[in-house]
């Protein structure tokens, strides 16, 4: 930035999460509803990911818009997702959100538990 600031990595939603997000508030009649993603204290590798679906966003959440959709994320899990991306997948394994974070040094087979450097 011209003021010598440095502007902290972001966090991505892809089309295609989106959409997923869309799909899934519209399946429960719950226009407006956003994904809360968050992380959380736990798993096999020290921290895991938590999703759910949310009515509403608190104050200091971040709120993505995306086309007919929201992702909100608190602030203390927001540290520990700069940079990364949540994408929705479709695999043998099955359908689900899938997050791509460069803070992660480690992670399970799950996908779901990582732990940062």
């Amino acid at each position: 930035m011209p003021d010598g600031t440095i502007s902290p990595p972001t966090f991505q939603v892809t089309p295609r999460a989106f959409a997923q997000v869309a799909e899934i508030s519209a399946r429960e009649g719950r226009p407006g509803a956003g994904l809360r993603v968050a992380v959380q204290a736990g798993g096999c590798s020290g921290f895991q990911y938590s999703f759910g679906m949310e009515d509403a966003p608190a104050d200091d959440d971040l709120v993505l818009e995306g086309p007919a959709a929201r992702v909100f994320i608190d602030p203390v899990s927001l540290d520990l997702l700069a940079g990364a991306q949540l994408d929705w997948t479709d695999e043998l394994i099955g359908a689900h959100f899938a997050i791509s974070n460069p803070q992660a040094v480690s992670g399970c087979g799950c996908g779901a538990s990582f732990s940062i450097g």
